[in-house]
């Protein structure tokens, strides 16, 4: 094969395995999604689990003999589960709760706040007997809400959590918790299934431009679900439609049409302004053009950046550990030979200059939060709000040390991949381009820690059993995508002309 010099870099792929989810200890192994209909639920296996039938004395991976089917089973469920979330019908639920929760907010005022004065006399007393008994009609017109069943609906948690603050939460939280069990402790990462995403992450980066583009593209689609389920907790109806179908736009231009990747997000931008016009029935507020835009900026425009690095340098540059991996490449290079003609050359030759740049850059992104969280359970003493309230506020676990841990290992492994790649001073810009991953990373995390804050959700989802939904594991990888590109497009090429040039660089 041509420019076989080109690595897999498989000498570390064990190490990205553990890093993309690092954990200890559980014995759960399965990733268990609720049906969009029914408490019933689905378990996919992803470590071997002895089977109970004894005529068949081998192991079972899953319920279902087709892995392949049951993982897209998982994802048509689970986005199936988050459309209906997001739908007009739950936008009247979400809607209905907080009115109750405001109808109630009235009640528990007139009925005597402490430090609330409502007026003194006859005439105060009567206005305030007629408040109840419209509030007790309003109530008994929409559906008297039966405030002792426990809530389980994430549609419910934002309207708990706003009367909980302003009084009547308190009681309503507590005649909660005496019909409900406390919620289980919960369990500690698993290894194995970090070692096994990590494993599946690092094939999906060298799978070719297509497929890569192709699950990037599906994975943003449970991605914009699981962000507007959370805006719509808080009471702001977007246009989730047509952000989702601007952000896989987003990424099918970035592959096919890259002098128009820019020209996308505008354009949607401009057509979901047409529709608030033309097509709702009341004024669209600030809040709901906004998350429809951020929707689309956040989860679109900024991670399709990954689509065109993917893309950058179709012909392989040797890298250090070249002759290290030739037999492998040999493997690659004559298989490619007897694959039909018709099939593009991105998955004849799925590996390039791109590629390995998205490897080692996610591997510095992954350790690093690897390395935060041991530097800052083990030498944290600043917490980081005592530098930035805000982020403090944020994220109260994170620290200085921890920070500063992220940014060492990320700048290590950085180093690492530069002298792999053969970037020029690669001691130097190896070390620049790992900490400013870990940085940019860090911000990715407090950006979606301070919106899930805000909207008074734990987890963005919860289709990864331990880790939450697609967002939880991602927003560390948003932010260093426009930089990322930036480097690889420009910063490595000039300081590369400069050093065949002798020019100080």
């Amino acid at each position: 094969m041509k420019k076989r010099g080109a690595s897999m870099v498989t000498l570390v792929s064990a190490m990205y395995c553990i890093a993309v989810v690092h954990g200890f200890s559980t014995p759960q192994r399965s990733l268990r999604v609720p049906h969009a209909h029914g408490s019933a639920s689905r378990s996919i296996g992803f470590g071997a689990v002895p089977s109970n039938d004894r005529n068949s004395g081998r192991l079972s991976f899953s319920k279902s003999s087709n892995l392949v089917k049951d993982v897209v089973d998982t994802y048509v469920d689970y986005a199936s589960r988050l459309w209906n979330e997001t739908s007009t019908d739950a936008r009247r639920e979400i809607a209905q709760d907080k009115a109750k929760s405001a109808i109630r907010t009235v009640q528990h005022l007139v009925r005597g706040e402490e430090y609330v004065n409502l007026g003194i006399g006859d005439e105060a007393q009567e206005a305030g007997v007629k408040m109840l008994e419209a509030c007790d009609l309003m109530l008994h017109a929409m559906g008297k809400d039966n405030s002792t069943n426990t809530i389980q609906s994430p549609l419910h948690q934002v309207a708990l959590a706003e009367a909980t603050t302003i009084g009547q939460g308190q009681a309503y939280a507590k005649s909660l918790s005496e019909g409900a069990t406390s919620p289980k402790k919960k369990p500690q990462r698993s290894i194995l299934f970090g070692s096994i995403m990590g494993a599946i992450v690092a094939g999906w980066v060298f799978s070719g431009n297509y497929i890569f583009t192709g699950l990037f593209t599906l994975m943003t689609i449970l991605g914009q679900l699981e962000y507007y389920r959370m805006v719509m907790n808080t009471g702001v109806y977007p246009a989730r439609r047509i952000s989702i179908v601007g952000a896989c736009a987003m990424f099918v231009t970035a592959l096919l049409f890259p002098n128009l990747h820019q020209v996308v997000l505008p354009t949607f931008a401009c057509y979901s302004c047409i529709w608030f016009l033309t097509m709702r029935r009341t004024v669209s507020t600030i809040p709901e053009i906004a998350t429809t835009f951020m929707g689309m900026f956040y989860l679109g425009y900024i991670p399709s950046f990954w689509v065109r690095i993917r893309t950058f340098g179709g012909e392989l540059e040797p890298t250090s550990i070249a002759p290290l991996v030739a037999p492998m490449l040999n493997w690659f290079g004559q298989t490619a030979e007897k694959l039909p003609s018709f099939i593009p050359k991105s998955i004849h030759l799925p590996i390039t200059t791109g590629s390995v740049f998205i490897f080692w850059s996610w591997l510095c992104i992954a350790f690093s939060d690897v390395g935060a969280y041991f530097v800052g359970r083990k030498f944290g003493r600043t917490k980081l709000g005592q530098i930035s309230p805000a982020a403090g506020a944020t994220s109260p676990n994170k620290t200085v040390e921890g920070v500063i841990g992220g940014c060492a290992v990320s700048g290590a492994l950085g180093v690492l991949g530069a002298w792999v790649m053969k970037w020029p001073r690669w001691y130097l810009t190896g070390a620049v381009h790992g900490v400013m991953l870990a940085m940019l990373g860090l911000i990715g995390d407090l950006t979606a820690s301070m919106l899930k804050r805000d909207a008074g959700l734990k987890d963005f989802g919860d289709l990864l059993p331990e880790h939450g939904g697609i967002m939880d594991r991602v927003d560390s990888f948003i932010f260093t995508a426009p930089y990322s590109w930036i480097v690889i497009q420009y910063v490595i090429p000039f300081l590369k002309a400069g050093a065949k040039t002798k020019l100080p660089v």
